[in-house]
């Protein structure tokens, strides 16, 4: 291992031991000089976790938030200069946290954070001109063959938990509206103008999002929603898709 593998290294250990060849140039104590160091390092990278995962530490308390999120950096190194990168999969690690088992729906609630992260830094790009679809529409024989694009801050989130309701829950100083946490909610997050939304979708709906993600026409697209939902409603889906900027092309059916 090079020393700058190994100063980087315990940057991030829990060891508080001082790699090996540090000096100082004033002649005060590599050891401590190191340390303050180190903690500043650590404590940075907790803080933009607490800036990704508001409702998570809300959920845990920041004490229990803080030393879940050190051993969090203590084992997983930035792999980004970006420090609003930090904490791709911290859902995942909460998952596989043992102190964090008796809030089986933290993990998502983290994953559904992250997601918001993500559409908020997500490129830019105009909504679908609401006249190009009604025009294509005019053409049935050709729709379902064309393909929509969403836009690129979408994303989407299937949870076995309310966790739509219990983010809203926690935003604002009003009182929390009765729900059941039980419930397992389809999610869509998306940055509409400047403002990320966090929207619980039916499964016909979710289907049909993510068949657009692989690039389906919409007639195969509806068929996926359609197994997902037999009542599924292509319109209504369509108005929330249009009514939110999530569709930002429309793609004519090109004939061979």
């Amino acid at each position: 291992m090079s020393g700058q593998a190994q100063f980087a290294r315990a940057l991030l250990s829990a060891d508080p031991s001082c790699p090996p060849g540090l000096c100082s140039s004033n002649g005060a104590d590599p050891a401590s000089r190191f340390a303050v160091y180190r903690n500043n390092v650590q404590g940075s990278l907790i803080n933009a976790l607490a800036e990704s995962y508001p409702v998570v530490m809300q959920l845990v308390g920041e004490d229990f938030f803080n030393a879940m999120a050190r051993l969090y950096v203590q084992d997983f190194a930035p792999r980004s200069p970006l420090l609003n990168d930090y904490g791709q999969d911290f859902g995942d690690f909460i998952q596989g946290f043992a102190a964090a088992a008796a809030l089986p729906y933290l993990a998502d609630v983290a994953r559904l954070e992250r997601l918001r992260v993500e559409a908020y830094h997500a490129a830019d790009a105009q909504p679908l001109e609401p006249a190009r679809l009604l025009a294509a529409m005019s053409q049935p024989e050709s729709l379902g063959q064309s393909r929509l694009q969403l836009h690129p801050s979408l994303r989407t989130l299937h949870s076995s938990y309310a966790v739509v309701n219990l983010w809203a829950a926690h935003q604002g100083d009003g009182q929390w509206p009765q729900f059941n946490l039980q419930q397992s909610q389809y999610v869509l997050v998306l940055r509409n103008a400047l403002e990320v939304e966090v929207i619980a979708v039916d499964a016909g709906c979710m289907a049909f999002i993510d068949s657009l993600h692989n690039q389906w026409p919409l007639e195969i697209a509806a068929a996926y929603a359609l197994d997902a939902q037999a009542d599924f409603d292509l319109g209504q889906c369509l108005g929330l898709l249009l009514g939110h900027g999530a569709v930002i092309d429309l793609q004519p059916h090109k004939k061979a």
